[in-house]
């Protein structure tokens, strides 16, 4: 199979919600699927952040990030994207890309779509110059745990591969690292409203110097 990757536009609108659709559907709110209004801002503010992938000419999944500048404060996928419009949270001068949406339709699940949208993300950080890809991953697995450990130590276990993480575990594989539990991420039952914030850093911008290692 054969998978393109490519910016998505304003003429995709209605492809993306029908993976959405098909991804989430009721009883899942329909108010939080994509709004049009929500995907011109992607397109207008960082057209390089909007992504669709297609098979044969049918959109089977997308991905949206946006640019931040890092700092290492606790905050929840509202805050990090202005709602889904991103207006506000995008940061045109960041040095991160921070990925706050992934969908890929169910029928074409573990056929590599999710990975390609991954590569895709990490080939822009190299690009753009920038340090790292982030994102905000849910542990839906944890809810099954969490009467005996904390979240850091679920994270942890799934890192040892103690545990397997239906989301989690799926990050590392594509090279991701936990970097900080985030607390009232989202509401999300089986996370416990927990995320943890994964990142991929960019080995083009670690500068080596005497006595050690610098991000550029």
């Amino acid at each position: 199979m054969t998978i393109e990757i490519r910016p998505y536009t304003r003429n995709d609108y209605e492809g993306l919600l029908s993976v959405q659709r098909e991804a989430f559907p009721p009883p899942f709110p329909e108010e939080l699927w994509w709004k049009r209004e929500q995907i011109e801002d992607h397109v207008s503010l960082y057209p390089e952040g909007a992504m669709v992938a297609l098979c044969d000419g049918i959109v089977v999944g997308s991905a949206t990030s946006l640019l931040i500048t890092y700092t290492g404060q606790p905050h929840t996928w509202a805050e990090v994207s202005d709602n889904g419009y991103i207006r506000r949270s995008h940061d045109p001068e960041g040095d991160s890309l921070y990925g706050i949406d992934l969908c890929v339709r169910p029928s074409y699940r573990s056929r590599g779509v999710a990975g390609a949208l991954y590569e895709a993300r990490k080939q822009l950080v190299v690009r753009s110059g920038l340090k790292r890809f982030m994102a905000g991953c849910r542990i839906p697995g944890f809810h099954l745990h969490a009467g005996s450990m904390s979240a850091e130590e679920y994270v942890g276990r799934v890192v040892d591969g103690e545990f397997k993480d239906l989301v989690l575990s799926f990050m590392l594989r594509q090279g991701m690292v936990p970097i900080q539990v985030l607390d009232d991420y989202l509401e999300d039952e089986e996370s416990l409203n927990k995320a943890v914030l994964v990142e991929w850093r960019n080995e083009r911008c670690i500068t080596t110097i005497s006595g050690g290692e610098t991000a550029s």
